[in-house]
């Protein structure tokens, strides 16, 4: 099924966002993405985006080499979802992330997470991605 004009929107919007606020970890860029009255349901960050900006600025300062890699991405309606790899330093399995998006009003209005660790080693021979 193809795509609506407005979900290749929300995916662009999205996907930008990652490029400029979530791969950097730049909380300056923030702002630029998220809704003023953004809604977090991530449970180790607060709901709204200085929260979120706070947040990035931890993350970078404890991580600065922290990779994003994106796996694969959906879109449906109004909702974007992004499965991707996060490694915050070199030799780190890392997690398996997805995040889903709610987009409203050409901006990202709400958040979803679910992280798992990579175990290093796993009796499950298929990867997490």
């Amino acid at each position: 099924m193809a795509r609506t004009e407005q979900e290749e929107r929300n995916l662009k919007l999205v996907m930008a966002m990652f490029d400029h606020v979530l791969k950097p970890m730049d909380a300056d860029a923030v702002d630029r993405y998220l809704a003023p009255d953004y809604i977090q349901h991530n449970q180790w960050v607060d709901t709204g985006t200085e929260p979120l900006k706070a947040f990035l600025r931890q993350v970078r300062g404890e991580n600065p080499d922290a990779v994003h890699d994106i796996k694969r991405c959906f879109v449906e309606d109004d909702h974007v979802i992004v499965h991707y790899h996060v490694r915050r330093r070199s030799g780190d399995p890392g997690f398996a992330v997805i995040d889903i998006f709610r987009v409203e009003n050409g901006l990202i209005a709400e958040h979803w997470d679910v992280v798992q660790d990579v175990p290093a080693d796993s009796p499950n021979p298929n990867s997490p991605f």
